[in-house]
């Protein structure tokens, strides 16, 4: 057997600090990490405030923007696809769908009905759970690939359907879509296409309740049940867990997710057209929930910024800014295919070939894992 150390999950010197501090952290007393998570919380307000950051972080940009979109909508619809890919383990190709249809129903809505976003808000994750559901209830008995595929050909139906109905504007798409409404007088709750950060701490907001929620169901009987469709479905269904039900459930979920994405990109940009919602964005999506660690929301987060963030650092290099992102993406998934923050649980799926994802990816851990047995 050869000496030489395979290059999958290599611990880099700075990974190991993650890990270290994700386990120190999890021996803290609750009241500590609830001072922990509001630190956090307060932090990532005042971003857009610190003086100087931005012109490091993003020096050909408005930092203020690019923390709201792509950085922060991008973190929202990582943790939606992460109850799709990180819990349940269904690989989701056509995600961006449910941020349309989210987009649409807020232009629509408010459009045409002068609806307010705050009450097109729920309208609008109820029609992406619907939407969720009636993907969900047909497809879900697919596995792996398969199920790849439909979803890929689910997120461009929407694409080419919203491209030729005249109701959403067709390929010119809906124009003067509604912004939230703002509190006269208090700067930080006036919304206007010069003041961003309104929208930043808008979907900061999103992004806490969340991360509340996703945390509760994790440890809920229905998170259990994802992991154990995750890890063995046919396991998990001798074992008498509604498989079919549940992986409704994350695809449900999920989608609402995307659909509250979808409405606070909409009120934002007040035009959208079928064109902002291609297939890369779905792969940019999964890119970072399997880069950050799937199933771990700190990882996933992590991996949604610099998805978001690094295109936006290098644009000194103009046309070849895309390259550099992807040498990036490539070389993190040789060295680091559990991703930069994996949860243990994804780790020891991977160690053991479950790639927790459809299986993918899980054949190639085992094998590695197998050849260090051997040695």
């Amino acid at each position: 057997m050869s000496s030489t150390k395979p290059l999958r999950g290599i611990k880099l010197p700075w990974i190991k600090t993650f890990e270290t501090l994700g386990t120190r952290w999890q021996r803290l007393p609750t009241s500590a990490r609830w001072v922990g998570y509001l630190a956090m919380v307060l932090l990532a307000l005042s971003l857009p405030s610190i003086p100087g950051l931005g012109d490091i972080m993003t020096p050909g940009s408005s930092w203020e923007r690019v923390l709201f979109y792509p950085i922060g909508i991008y973190i929202l619809l990582a943790l939606g696809l992460n109850v799709v890919v990180g819990y349940a383990g269904l690989l989701d190709l056509g995600f961006v769908a449910f941020f349309a249809i989210g987009a649409y129903t807020m232009a629509i809505l408010g459009t045409e009905f002068g609806m307010d976003f705050w009450l097109v808000l729920p309208i609008a994750i109820a029609v992406t759970m619907l939407a969720g559901l009636a993907l969900g209830t047909p497809t879900l008995r697919l596995r792996g690939d398969y199920l790849a595929i439909v979803t890929l050909g689910f997120g461009e139906i929407i694409r080419v359907t919203a491209t030729n109905l005249s109701f959403t504007g067709g390929p010119r798409g809906i124009n003067k879509i509604p912004r939230p409404p703002s509190v006269e007088g208090v700067s930080w709750l006036t919304f206007s296409i010069s003041n961003v950060k309104p929208y930043y701490y808008l979907v900061i907001f999103f992004i806490v309740l969340v991360i509340i929620g996703l945390k509760r169901l994790e440890r809920s009987r229905v998170g259990r049940s994802w992991a154990a469709i995750r890890e063995d479905e046919d396991a998990a269904e001798l074992m008498g867990v509604p498989t079919l039900t549940f992986k409704l459930w994350a695809f449900t979920v999920g989608a609402a997710v995307g659909g509250t994405a979808g409405v606070l990109y909409a009120s934002f940009q007040t035009a959208i057209r079928p064109t902002d919602f291609p297939f890369i964005l779905s792969a940019t999506v999964l890119a970072a929930v399997v880069l950050g660690g799937a199933g771990n929301i700190p990882g996933v987060i992590l991996g949604a910024f610099l998805v978001g963030w690094v295109p936006e650092v290098s644009r000194e290099f103009s046309q070849y800014r895309v390259l550099v992102f992807g040498a990036v993406l490539v070389a993190l998934m040789i060295f680091r295919p559990q991703g930069l923050w994996p949860s243990r649980i994804r780790q020891a799926e991977l160690k053991q070939g479950e790639g927790g994802i459809g299986q993918l990816g899980g054949e190639v851990g085992a094998v590695v894992a197998q050849a260090e047995d051997n040695r």
